[in-house]
């Protein structure tokens, strides 16, 4: 499938890969599956021990609600340790009230408006020549690539985010765990 509008090639493979949502992805980990399917991606992410920092964001930029709702999301979330990795300072700078905005930015930089599991992701890139991109909630574009097995995704700057766990699989959408904070332009 070639992208002419990368969006819409994405939302096109999640459609015609449907039936895929349901089977187990190659990087997927299926612990709770059942339990995590009737949840919605907010209600899910507030049992994950490593998506604390995260969930905390999410209620500081006023995403809880939206997060909540019928979606359907493709959440690219970065755990505890991705934040960590984060200049000392900038996590506190951005859950002050005032910077709600520019944590709102960067958190649906990490939101596509699709259900998309791994390998649907895996079989675009394959099919557009080892990569993908992504329209995002918050406007701008991620790229989606493989490196050594893993789902890669790289913003404007050249950043780059591995997919550590896969096909969490929500009421309203799928959460991919990524160890590295993405930034917009």
């Amino acid at each position: 499938m070639r992208a002419v509008n990368g969006f819409k090639a994405w939302a096109a493979a999640v459609v015609l890969l449907a039936g895929v949502a349901a089977a187990p992805g190659v990087l997927a980990d299926h612990h709770g599956t059942v339990e995590r399917e009737k949840m919605n991606i907010v209600e899910s992410a507030e049992t994950m021990a490593h998506l604390s920092t995260l969930v905390v964001a999410i209620k500081a930029a006023g995403l809880a609600e939206t997060l909540s709702g019928p979606g359907p999301y493709t959440v690219f979330a970065p755990t505890n340790s991705a934040f960590d990795k984060l200049p000392a300072g900038t996590l506190e700078a951005l859950l002050k009230p005032e910077n709600a905005e520019q944590l709102k930015s960067i958190l649906t930089f990490h939101l596509v408006p699709a259900r998309a599991t791994s390998s649907a992701a895996l079989e675009m890139v394959e099919e557009d020549n080892g990569r993908q991109t992504l329209g995002t909630v918050q406007g701008g574009e991620l790229t989606l690539g493989v490196d050594r097995n893993s789902l890669v995704l790289r913003d404007a700057q050249g950043n780059s985010a591995t997919v550590v766990k896969a096909d969490r699989m929500q009421a309203n959408g799928v959460i991919h765990l990524i160890d590295t904070v993405l930034m917009p332009e």
